[in-house]
C-alpha cells in the first residue's frame, strides 16, 4: 500500500486486502470528517491560525461596540425643572405654591368676514398695532364694481322719482282747472274723475318709486359693507405674536380643505390682558380664596417676585388630574411677561387670617420627584442620607448630592445648588452620573 497525497488514500493505490480488520481500518482512513470539512480554518496549520486569528478579533471588535454602546447608550429624554429660592418663592407668609401658565384674557386671530385674495399684509410678528389700524387689503375689485353699480339703480330710481314728482304736479293743476269749470259746467263731471284717478294714481306711482330708492340706497349700503370688507383691521390694540398669511394666498372665514386657502391673516394679544391660570390641588383649595395676595415668579426670571392676586377660583374641578383652575392678576405689567410662559405662584397669608403659614423653606425649591437616593446615581454624593439631584450641564445629567428638607406640596426645600440651576423632575430608574440627556421641555418651573 502506498501513501497517498492529501487526507486520504486513493482507491488505486490500495493493494487488496484479505483481513477484514485491515479492510474496516482502510475504510475509517478513507471517511472524512464532516466537522473538519465545514471548518473554517480546515486546511494547513498556518491558514487554521490565521482564521482562528481573524474569528478572535471580529469577537472582540464586537465585544467592545457592545461595551460602548451599554456605556454611552442613547440620550435619555428627560423633563427638567428649575430650582427656585425658598426665601422667594415662598417667604414667611406664604401658604401654598402652585405652577401654572401666563395667559391672555383678549386674544383674537383676525380674519376677513369674505373669501378673498389678500393683496397687501401689512403686519409682522412682534408689531404694536392700534384698535382700528389696517392689517390686510383683499383684492376688491369685483365689490368696487357692485358698489358702482348699486350706485347707478339708486342715481335711475331718483331721476324717476322726479319724472313721477312732474307728472303730478301736472295731473293736480289739470284737476283743479276741470273742478273750477265744471262749476261753470263748461266741462263735464266725467273729465274732472278722469283729472282726479290721474291724480290718485301718480300720487301712488310716486310713493312706490321712493320705496325703490330706499332699496336701491339700502343695496349700495350693503355694496358698500361688501367693499369695506376687503379692509382687515384691528378689533383691539395689542401686539402680533403670529401671522398666518401672505399676499397672495386666499383667505376665508371657513376653511374651504385641502390647505390652499388661509382662515386668518395673524394673531393679536393684548398684553395689559395678561393674567395667570395655575392648578391648585384640589386637597389645598381652602387656603385660596378670592382677593387674597400672591406673589408670581416666572420661570424665565427666577429672581424676579411679581406682585399679584386671586382673581377668581373656577368652580369645577379637573377629576383626571384633581386639580381646580385659579385665575390671578398681575398687579405689575411688564413687557418681560409674555402669553404661555411657565410661571410658579406663591399664595400669601391674607391679613387677619387664623391659618398658620409654613416657615420659610431653607435653601431651593425642587419637584419631591427630582430627589433620589445616592444608590441610583452609582455611589455618587455625600450628604447624609445619601441624596442626590440630577443636575443638568451642558447636554449631561450629574448627580449633586443635596440634603432634602421641608416638603411644601409638590415640592422639597434642599440645599447644595443654587437657584436657577435646571434639574432632572423625575429621573428614570437606573440613571447614573453623567448620562447624557435631552431635555423634553423647556425647563419650566418646579
Amino acid at each position: 500500500m502506498r501513501a497517498g497525497s492529501g487526507n486520504g488514500l486513493m482507491a488505486a493505490d490500495i493493494e487488496p486486502v484479505r483481513d477484514a480488520g485491515a479492510q474496516e481500518s482502510l475504510l475509517r482512513q478513507l471517511r472524512i470528517d464532516p466537522a473538519e470539512r465545514d471548518m473554517p480554518g480546515a486546511g494547513p496549520p498556518g491558514r487554521r491560525r490565521r482564521g482562528l486569528l481573524l474569528t478572535v478579533a471580529v469577537l472582540a471588535l464586537l465585544a467592545a461596540a457592545v461595551a460602548f454602546r451599554t456605556w454611552h447608550g442613547a440620550p435619555l429624554v428627560v423633563d427638567s425643572a428649575t430650582a427656585v429660592a425658598g426665601a422667594a418663592a415662598g417667604g414667611p407668609s406664604a401658604i401654598l405654591q402652585a405652577s401654572g401658565y401666563v395667559t391672555a384674557r383678549r386674544m383674537a386671530t383676525v380674519s376677513a368676514q369674505i373669501t378673498g385674495t389678500l393683496q397687501e399684509v401689512l403686519i409682522e410678528e412682534g408689531e404694536h398695532v392700534r384698535a382700528g389700524q389696517v392689517l390686510a387689503r383683499l383684492d376688491d375689485s369685483a365689490y368696487r364694481a357692485a358698489v358702482a353699480q348699486a350706485a347707478a339703480q339708486l342715481a335711475a330710481a331718483q331721476a324717476l322719482e322726479a319724472q313721477y314728482q312732474a307728472q303730478l304736479a301736472q295731473a293736480r293743476r289739470d284737476h283743479q282747472r276741470n273742478a273750477d269749470l265744471i262749476e261753470r259746467n263748461l266741462v263735464s263731471r266725467q273729465a274732472l274723475e278722469t283729472t282726479g284717478t290721474q291724480v290718485d294714481t301718480l300720487a301712488a306711482q310716486l310713493q312706490s318709486q321712493r320705496k325703490q330708492i330706499e332699496l336701491a340706497q339700502a343695496s349700495l349700503r350693503g355694496a358698500q359693507v361688501q367693499l369695506d370688507y376687503c379692509t382687515v383691521r384691528a378689533p383691539f390694540t395689542g401686539v402680533i405674536v403670529a401671522k398666518a398669511a401672505q399676499a397672495g394666498e386666499i383667505i376665508s372665514p371657513i376653511s374651504a380643505g385641502g390647505g390652499f386657502t388661509r382662515t386668518g391673516v395673524g394673531t393679536i394679544v393684548d398684553m395689559d390682558s395678561l393674567e395667570i391660570e395655575v392648578d391648585v390641588n384640589e386637597a389645598y383649595i381652602n387656603r385660596v380664596q378670592p382677593a387674597q395676595p400672591a406673589q408670581a415668579l416666572l420661570d424665565a426670571y427666577p429672581d424676579w417676585n411679581i406682585p399679584a392676586h386671586v382673581i377668581a377660583i373656577i368652580p369645577t374641578a379637573d377629576r383626571n388630574k384633581a386639580t381646580v383652575k385659579v385665575r390671578v392678576a398681575l398687579d405689575q405689567k411688564d413687557p418681560r411677561i409674555l402669553p404661555d410662559m411657565g410661571v410658579r405662584v406663591s399664595f400669601l397669608e391674607q391679613a387677619g387670617s387664623t391659618q398658620a403659614s409654613p416657615a420659610a423653606p431653607a435653601g431651593v425649591l425642587v419637584p419631591a420627584t427630582a430627589v433620589v437616593s445616592a444608590a441610583s446615581a452609582g455611589g455618587a454624593g455625600t450628604a447624609a442620607d445619601g441624596s442626590v439631584v440630577y443636575v443638568i450641564d451642558g447636554g449631561r445629567a450629574h448627580a449633586q448630592p443635596v440634603v432634602p428638607g421641608q416638603v411644601y406640596g409638590d415640592l422639597r426645600a434642599v440645599t447644595g445648588i443654587a437657584a436657577g440651576v435646571r434639574v432632572v423632575r423625575t429621573p428614570p430608574q437606573g440613571m447614573r452620573d453623567g448620562a447624557e440627556v435631552t431635555v423634553a421641555d423647556a425647563g419650566k418651573g418646579p
